[in-house]
């Protein structure tokens, strides 16, 4: 008896040839680890680094962002990202709800190239649907931290499904899913390019046209919570594993050192960039820290599994301290940066970072890692010799065509939806903040707006100091 498998490893039909379970649950761990940066990662860490006021109306954006995405990625979004070419840059917009497809064997990319063979891991492709959502989702409420205290909310709901539709696709496609980038060989392992440079100028382009929180916001604008920032910061950080460790598709020795990689960048950054705040500013920032961490994780997704361990290093190094530099320094003293309101910072920590990333993947990367992840391909880094030097230029390449495609859409989308709904909260909205917004508020404290009432809080209105003239003791 001890020798019978239970019928779920018996049943042909449940358990095909192809399968691989350890793959198959490896890739959905990654999945849920990546969405778990979102929800309730990013929930955490944007509801606690704003304003109090702005707390609940920032998690909700992310919360919004993460629902709206799964049901138009499964909708349409996932087809036009790894479906069918219907333009070099662009995929055919379909289901993928179907369990003929869905329960058959995943196959990457569906548009056949001449130069790249397909993939085809040892999962269905409900799996990869999976996985490649969460990393669609994660793009959109990334960009929401550009936004963060004054979006109107109606419009943030316009906005998700549409930037997703004509902007996340077109650099899915167009680097993964067997577009015009990804047969020419342009290196973006997990992300660093279709995720986060677009994010990051998505985000700089619609913070543009919302226009800026209001003047006191902007001069004072202190976490509500640093310690729950800490908090979602940290789940980022080891969400990142399933992020990158997901991107060879198989629980193999590429995602094994993507995974080292990855957590071996994010320290360095992160001490990288704190030990800059001490030389400069005097005392380390417990903010500054989480931006650190941030852009090492960016710097070195477009690499992750492609380059050595001693490079990456060398990315956390560079990933701490270029947007360091360009955040602390150049927008603190360029008026043209200054002009637009970046709420969090996302085109530092995102947008130069994953560019950076991009640039370094084209120097630093491995040729004998390219293959583990990449099958026929033989990509290298500039360092490695051959057609290395070409690579740089691909990098390049690829990351101006996601820049202009965001600038442009992004721009498109929010002058559409503004003759429909304006962007911004009116001026009551955002003097009042979440109350006015949603109705409610994220702490229940009293003083924060309430009035009085000797019933609920227990003291004389005339003699709030007397606690013995019939009210309740308080301790």
């Amino acid at each position: 008896m001890g020798d019978i498998l239970p019928p779920a490893y018996t049943n042909s039909t449940g358990t095909p040839p192809w399968l691989n379970n350890g793959d198959n649950a490896w890739q959905l761990t990654a999945a849920t680890l990546v969405g778990l940066q979102s929800v309730p990662g990013l929930i955490i860490l944007y509801g606690s680094i704003v304003k109090k006021k702005w707390a609940v109306n920032s998690a909700f954006m992310a919360l919004y962002a993460f629902a709206a995405v799964v049901i138009c990625w499964v909708t349409w979004a996932y087809k036009m990202s790894f479906g069918y070419k219907l333009l070099p840059f662009w995929g055919r917009a379909g289901t993928a709800l179907d369990q003929v497809f869905l329960l058959g064997r995943s196959k990457l990319p569906a548009t056949h190239t001449s130069r790249h063979a397909m993939i085809e891991p040892y999962f269905p492709t409900a799996a990869m649907v999976w996985y490649q959502g969460m990393f669609a989702a994660i793009t959109v409420i990334l960009l929401a931290g550009s936004l963060l205290g004054r979006m109107n909310i109606r419009a943030w709901m316009m906005f998700v499904p549409l930037w997703l539709t004509f902007s996340y696709t077109v650099g899915a496609f167009s680097l993964w899913g067997g577009g015009f980038l990804y047969q020419w060989g342009v290196l973006d392992y997990s992300g660093g390019y279709v995720i986060h440079v677009s994010s990051g100028i998505a985000g700089l382009t619609a913070a543009y046209w919302v226009g800026p929180r209001l003047k006191k916001d902007r001069e004072r604008f202190p976490p509500n919570n640093i310690l729950l920032t800490i908090t979602g910061a940290g789940l980022l950080w080891m969400g990142w594993s399933g992020f990158n460790g997901g991107g060879t598709f198989s629980a193999n020795l590429g995602s094994s050192l993507a995974v080292l990689n990855t957590n071996i960048s994010a320290a360095t950054s992160l001490l990288m960039w704190t030990l800059l705040d001490v030389i400069v500013f005097g005392k380390p920032s417990v903010i500054g820290a989480v931006q650190g961490m941030m852009t090492g994780l960016v710097c070195i997704t477009p690499g992750a599994g492609f380059v050595q361990g001693w490079a990456a290093i060398v990315m956390g190094i560079l990933g701490g301290s270029v947007p360091w530099f360009t955040m602390m320094i150049i927008h603190k003293n360029w008026t043209p940066m200054q002009a637009i309101d970046d709420t969090l910072g996302v085109f530092h920590t995102h947008a130069v970072a994953g560019l950076l990333g991009g640039i370094l993947t084209g120097i630093f990367a491995h040729p004998r890692l390219t293959k583990i992840s990449l099958a026929d391909q033989d990509e290298r880094g500039a360092i490695y010799g051959g057609a290395g030097a070409l690579q740089i230029a691909k990098q390049l390449v690829g990351g101006l065509f996601v820049i202009g495609w965001n600038i442009v859409v992004t721009s498109l989308i929010c002058v559409l939806i503004r003759l429909v709904i304006p962007l911004r909260m009116s001026e009551k909205e955002l003097l009042i903040g979440d109350d006015a917004a949603h109705g409610e508020e994220a702490y229940a404290l009293w003083g924060d707006g309430e009035k009085y009432d000797s019933n609920v809080h227990g003291r004389s209105v005339e003699n709030p100091n007397n606690r013995s003239v019939g009210a309740t003791q308080v301790v």
